[in-house]
């Protein structure tokens, strides 16, 4: 089959069936017109090289279990080199675990500490005057002592006083 066939039903584009063959994991067959030219074991490979990728093998990684494939095996995990590969793989994925298990307790930790921190802030007030006392209405007036300067004074007012008055004729 051509490159094209084999990109299709392996559903990959044809620039990585080359640069499989780069990395010397598709053999480079040529016809006479130098077209390259794939057999149905070729399509197997491929399929091996996806599978171990969807699961997070590089390409490198994914070398041995081609090559076992090539060396006539049913299966690409049925020599040594293959099952070493597992091995490695299977400590790098548990070292991962155990790595984000710990980043994962760190935050749950550091998020609890953050929240009893909140709880406590929020049942303490946090300024000298308490949530416990009446809030004063406060008025804000323009001070003649600077111009654009605000005073603010305590003292009873209504919502409405509370307002900046705005800036006349000012530019």
């Amino acid at each position: 089959m051509r490159i094209g066939e084999l990109a299709q039903r392996c559903g990959i584009s044809t620039r990585m069936l080359r640069y499989y063959e780069q990395q010397g994991l598709l053999a480079d067959r040529r016809d006479s017109l130098g077209y390259r030219r794939y057999h149905e074991s070729d399509a197997r490979l491929v399929q091996e090289i996806l599978a171990l990728q969807r699961i997070g093998f590089t390409l490198a990684e994914a070398r041995p279990f081609v090559e076992c494939l090539r060396s006539g095996h049913d299966s690409g995990d049925a020599c040594p080199a293959s099952l070493e590969v597992y091995q490695r793989k299977l400590a790098a994925l548990d070292t991962g675990i155990a790595r984000l298990t710990a980043a994962r307790d760190q935050v749950r930790g550091q998020l609890a500490a953050a929240l009893a921190r909140r709880t406590a802030a929020l049942a303490e007030p946090c300024c000298e005057f308490s949530a416990a006392e009446p809030a004063v209405p406060v008025r804000a007036e323009r001070s003649s002592a600077a111009e654009g300067a605000v005073a603010i004074r305590a003292g009873e007012s209504s919502a409405a006083e509370q307002t900046v008055p705005s800036r006349e004729g000012q530019s």
